[in-house]
Protein backbone atom coordinates (compact mmCIF):
# COMPACT_ATOMS: atom_id res chain seq x y z
CA UNK A 1 0.00 0.00 0.00
CA UNK A 2 1.27 3.17 -0.52
CA UNK A 3 1.56 6.44 1.54
CA UNK A 4 3.51 9.40 2.97
CA UNK A 5 3.88 11.17 5.58
CA UNK A 6 3.24 15.16 5.67
CA UNK A 7 4.49 17.55 7.99
CA UNK A 8 2.29 20.06 8.96
CA UNK A 9 1.81 23.81 10.72
CA UNK A 10 -1.72 23.46 12.37
CA UNK A 11 -3.37 26.68 12.93
CA UNK A 12 -6.53 26.02 15.78
CA UNK A 13 -9.73 28.32 16.44
CA UNK A 14 -9.39 29.76 12.76
CA UNK A 15 -12.71 30.99 11.59
CA UNK A 16 -12.89 28.35 8.95
CA UNK A 17 -10.76 25.43 8.13
CA UNK A 18 -8.68 25.58 4.97
CA UNK A 19 -5.22 25.00 3.77
CA UNK A 20 -3.00 27.35 3.42
CA UNK A 21 0.11 26.53 1.47
CA UNK A 22 3.67 25.58 2.10
CA UNK A 23 5.77 27.09 3.87
CA UNK A 24 9.14 25.63 3.36
CA UNK A 25 8.54 21.70 4.28
CA UNK A 26 5.44 21.83 5.73
CA UNK A 27 1.69 22.96 5.04
CA UNK A 28 -0.23 25.14 7.02
CA UNK A 29 -3.27 24.50 7.68
CA UNK A 30 -6.19 26.65 9.41
CA UNK A 31 -8.12 24.48 11.74
CA UNK A 32 -11.80 25.64 12.70
CA UNK A 33 -11.78 23.49 16.03
CA UNK A 34 -10.03 24.64 18.75
CA UNK A 35 -6.80 23.13 20.64
CA UNK A 36 -8.87 21.49 23.39
CA UNK A 37 -8.52 17.69 24.20
CA UNK A 38 -7.34 16.27 20.74
CA UNK A 39 -10.54 18.40 19.21
CA UNK A 40 -8.52 20.00 16.37
CA UNK A 41 -6.18 16.82 15.90
CA UNK A 42 -9.57 15.41 15.05
CA UNK A 43 -10.51 18.13 12.84
CA UNK A 44 -7.58 18.05 10.96
CA UNK A 45 -7.33 14.87 10.13
CA UNK A 46 -10.79 14.73 9.16
CA UNK A 47 -10.20 17.91 7.11
CA UNK A 48 -7.19 16.67 5.09
CA UNK A 49 -9.27 13.09 4.53
CA UNK A 50 -12.49 14.62 3.03
CA UNK A 51 -10.09 17.07 0.86
CA UNK A 52 -7.79 14.08 -0.64
CA UNK A 53 -10.92 11.62 -1.23
CA UNK A 54 -9.93 8.85 1.59
CA UNK A 55 -11.68 7.71 4.34
CA UNK A 56 -10.90 9.50 7.81
CA UNK A 57 -8.86 6.17 8.35
CA UNK A 58 -6.54 6.66 6.19
CA UNK A 59 -4.88 10.13 7.80
CA UNK A 60 -3.99 9.77 11.49
CA UNK A 61 -1.47 11.74 13.41
CA UNK A 62 2.27 10.68 13.81
CA UNK A 63 3.77 13.00 15.67
CA UNK A 64 3.07 16.18 17.64
CA UNK A 65 -0.16 15.50 19.41
CA UNK A 66 0.20 19.04 21.45
CA UNK A 67 2.53 20.75 18.79
CA UNK A 68 1.61 23.03 16.34
CA UNK A 69 3.90 20.84 13.94
CA UNK A 70 2.76 17.62 13.37
CA UNK A 71 3.61 14.58 10.77
CA UNK A 72 0.41 13.32 9.38
CA UNK A 73 0.73 9.69 8.25
CA UNK A 74 -1.37 9.08 5.08
CA UNK A 75 -1.90 5.97 3.45
CA UNK A 76 -3.04 5.43 0.05
CA UNK A 77 -1.56 8.66 -2.11
CA UNK A 78 2.54 9.05 -2.51
CA UNK A 79 3.94 12.37 -1.60
CA UNK A 80 3.31 13.96 -5.32
CA UNK A 81 -0.79 12.77 -4.82
CA UNK A 82 -1.05 14.55 -1.90
CA UNK A 83 0.62 17.68 -2.89
CA UNK A 84 -1.21 18.10 -5.82
CA UNK A 85 -4.50 17.84 -4.39
CA UNK A 86 -3.68 19.67 -1.54
CA UNK A 87 -2.50 22.97 -3.36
Amino acid sequence: MEGCRIEIKAVPNAPRSEVVGWLGEALKVKIHAPALEGKANQELCGFLAKKLGLPKRSVRLAQGDTSRRKLIQIDGLSREEVERLLV
